[in-house]
């Protein structure tokens, strides 16, 4: 493709321009969606993909499974991002957007083909958008308080309905409920908050799913340091360290001449002392319950067990904030303060009402309940092997991210391909409002949106053309007779094969997952668009000398 542009600007690579770039784009971001396309819905499949040292994941999550893929392709990498971008924001409903983009991109590039100038494309797909939004929050979005109380319940089983354990989905979902629930806040504007950061998820190999259980307080996979420790210690008050507890050593390059050899002992004795003071330093400012990211010392335990306090050494990093969020304490990394010497202001420890081991399946577990300031709780996972409680920690994940989706805006949508078809209904009424060039556009980004019911009922062995028909005339005659609106709530049934309301079915999504999805895909899909040229350049070769 060496054009006579790019002799004259003497660049040492390739450039591809204009339709050439856009095919090959488009061509790109299918093959991506077409990875995750048959993971979508109920009734979707798993993949299993082996990384490079032979680890085997197996899973039904599109972010997972895009993230695991090394995609070289840059216009396949937004996709990627796309998903993640999801991912962060929602939580769930990463396969439905990575499709609807690729699916939007390839209808552009048809209008593009025939000769419909990619801006116009643009406007109208941007247009067609922002209508979307709009009709879902004014016409298909109803609020929580209208549909009772097992709405949110619904929505937790909707997530999981697509993932390993949506066979037990009663039992997960009313977990994932509470979970949610109990760690409920309120901020200083008076809203109601739901941080699922403090909602700890532990995985404990043996037993069957329905062993899972919720551990009131959180808990940390850690056991005490030794055996002669308490197992419970009430009225906790909690060192949180991220300082070694072993014997102190001299820093790399610090020499000591001694002439004498008895000093040597001395020395080895003063090294013990100091890690002795830090530990009476800590007990004194009155904590009974040690936590430390680094290792402590057998010698150092004597103490511990001698004053009756549970010490706990390894604990990870990211368990230690979350216990200095959910206690009030704060994690110190040293024990200077400013004037050189070393003290311990016992204003750092954190309190709860109780800190014990508990023991589950092989290994024992601390649990830290009743914290001062946020309530916290531990969804304990059990299941056969790595693969299975990997794949369950990711279905829950995304099932308390929508939970708490829902709980926050307050408004949920019908799923089951329900708004995908009654935004396809009403974006073709629109389309033909218009007499600009933008009605092709609208009228293609509403063909796309069916992409979803389609994959839908292919992905549970159904007849998608009849499936899909039916559930159009059902839209078209909700928002067509003034009397049947009841049959905006219309969506596929995928078990049975037939179309039924879902909004009584309990099959639902919160408003804003769809609203995000729609927003993400449409830039995601707009940002390949734009591209028309393409110039790579090749490696610089090493001068050899």
């Amino acid at each position: 493709m060496q054009q006579g542009g790019i002799d004259a600007l003497q660049i040492k690579g390739q450039r591809e321009s204009g339709q050439d770039v856009r095919t090959a784009n488009v061509t790109a971001v299918q093959a991506v969606a077409n990875i995750v396309k048959t993971s979508l819905g109920p009734v979707g499949l798993d993949k299993m993909l082996v990384d490079e040292i032979g680890d085997v994941t197996i899973t039904n999550d599109g972010a997972t499974i895009l993230k695991m893929l090394d995609v070289e392709h840059p216009a396949a990498k937004i996709l990627v991002e796309l998903a993640e971008l999801q991912d962060q924001e929602v939580g769930d409903g990463t396969t439905s957007v990575v499709i609807i983009a690729a699916e939007l991109l390839k209808r552009a590039n048809d209008l593009v083909r025939n000769k419909i100038h990619p801006t116009s494309i643009i406007s109208g797909y941007r247009l067609a958008m922002r209508e979307a939004c709009k009709y879902i929050e004014e016409h298909m979005a109803t609020s929580i308080d209208k549909l009772g109380k097992d709405t949110i319940k619904n929505c937790a089983k909707t997530s999981m309905s697509s993932k390993i354990i949506g066979s037990d989905d009663d039992f997960f979902a009313d977990m994932v409920v509470e979970a949610a629930m109990s760690v409920q806040t309120i901020n200083d504007m008076g809203d109601y908050k739901y941080p699922i950061g403090s909602i700890n998820i532990l995985k404990a190999h043996g037993k069957s799913a329905h062993e899972s259980r919720l551990l009131k307080g959180y808990a940390i996979n850690v056991p005490r340091s030794a055996q002669g420790m308490p197992k419970r210690v009430e009225n906790a008050k909690i060192a949180l360290l991220d300082i070694n507890l072993q014997k102190t050593k001299m820093q790399m390059g610090v020499q000591v001449l001694v002439k004498d050899p008895r000093e040597l002992e001395k020395i080895r004795a003063k090294e013990l002392d100091i890690t002795a003071d830090r530990i009476k330093m800590i007990l004194a400012a009155g904590a009974n319950v040690v936590l430390t990211t680094k290792g402590i010392d057998d010698m150092a335990l004597k103490y511990f067990v001698d004053a009756g306090v549970i010490a706990c050494r390894r604990v990870p990093k990211e368990d230690m904030r979350r216990i200095a969020k959910a206690t009030g304490g704060k994690m110190i990394t040293s024990l200077g303060d400013m004037e050189g010497n070393e003290s311990y202001d016992p204003a750092q420890l954190g309190t709860a009402g109780y800190v014990q081991e508990e023991r589950v399946g092989d290994d024992e577990v601390m649990v830290i309940g009743d914290a001062s300031q946020r309530k916290a709780v531990t969804m304990l996972l059990r299941g056969a092997n790595d693969m299975m409680l990997d794949e369950m920690d990711r279905s829950i994940h995304d099932s308390l991210c929508i939970v708490q989706r829902t709980l926050e805006s307050g408004k949920v949508v019908p799923g089951g391909g329900a708004v995908e078809a009654a935004l396809s209904i009403y974006l073709e009424g629109i389309a033909t409002t218009l007499g600009s060039r933008e009605q092709l556009a609208i009228a293609e980004f509403a063909e796309a949106l069916l992409v979803i019911p389609k994959v839908l009922a292919v992905n549970a062995a159904k007849d998608a053309t009849d499936l899909v028909a039916k559930l159009r005339a059902y839209h078209h005659t909700a928002q067509t007779k003034p009397n049947k609106q009841h049959l905006a709530g219309f969506g596929l049934d995928l078990v049975n094969g037939v179309v039924r309301n879902n909004l009584e079915a309990g099959v639902l999504e919160p408003a804003m997952s769809k609203i995000k999805s729609i927003q993400f895909a449409t830039e995601a899909a707009l940002t390949i668009l734009r591209i028309d040229d393409v110039i790579k350049l090749d490696k610089e070769q090493e001068e050899e000398r």
